[in-house]
This record gives C-alpha cells, sequence and structure tokens, in this order.
C-alpha cells in the first residue's frame, strides 16, 4: 500500500511540475492544484499508516497500550486542504480577469502587456 501511495505521491509531483512549466496559465493552475494534492499525500504517507483506535485513553487505564490512529497528520492535511482551496480560488478568478484584459491564455504575451497598457 505504501509503495503505491509513494508511485502516487512522485506522479502527482512530476505532472504537477510539469503543467507549471508549461506557457498556459490554466495548466499553471492545474499544475498548482496536482502540487497540493501530492503535498497532502505526502503529508497522509509521513503521518504512518495503520488501522487503530482512536487515541482515547480509557479512565481505568494510565497509558495508552493498543495502536492507535495519529490525528496530527489528518488535521495538517485537513487545514492544507482548506488553505489550498483558497489560493486556488484566488489563482482562477486572477487567471479570469489577466484574460479578459489580455484576451490569450499564453504566459509569455503578458510580458508585453506593459507597453500596451501603459
Amino acid at each position: 500500500m505504501e509503495l503505491i501511495l509513494v508511485i502516487l505521491i512522485g506522479l502527482l509531483y512530476a505532472s504537477g511540475i510539469y503543467m507549471m512549466l508549461r506557457r498556459s496559465m490554466v495548466k499553471m493552475i492545474i499544475g498548482l492544484i496536482l502540487l497540493g494534492n501530492g503535498a497532502n499525500m505526502l503529508i497522509f504517507l509521513l503521518g504512518r499508516i495503520v488501522k487503530g483506535k482512536p487515541p482515547i485513553i480509557d479512565s481505568a487505564e494510565k497509558v495508552f497500550q493498543d495502536i492507535y490512529a495519529d490525528p496530527v497528520p489528518q488535521a495538517l492535511i485537513l487545514t492544507a486542504i482548506v488553505i489550498s482551496f483558497g489560493l486556488q480560488s484566488f489563482a482562477i478568478i486572477l487567471v479570469k480577469r489577466a484574460y479578459k484584459v489580455v484576451k490569450t491564455d499564453d504566459l509569455d504575451a503578458l510580458n508585453s502587456t506593459d507597453e500596451i497598457y501603459d
């Protein structure tokens, strides 16, 4: 299971970087989304995948003896999902506004807009 997740993380990172290096703004946003998902999967994998119980200690015990699921990586991933959603929505609105002004999706065309729109 972990080997499959490692391969999936590698594919997400590779495809995300590849998409971010393209000249299209839409492909850049898709690459950003793929990189964010790869980072979330990496945090999930580093938190160890174990079948366990919730980390709740019974009142009769002083120390937790069983295997338990670590809640910290899950909380980090949830926070990262919320932050990446905000970043993605901001980037989509920014690209939409830039496309309205420049009328193109090409990132190289944005370099020449300084002379036209001054």
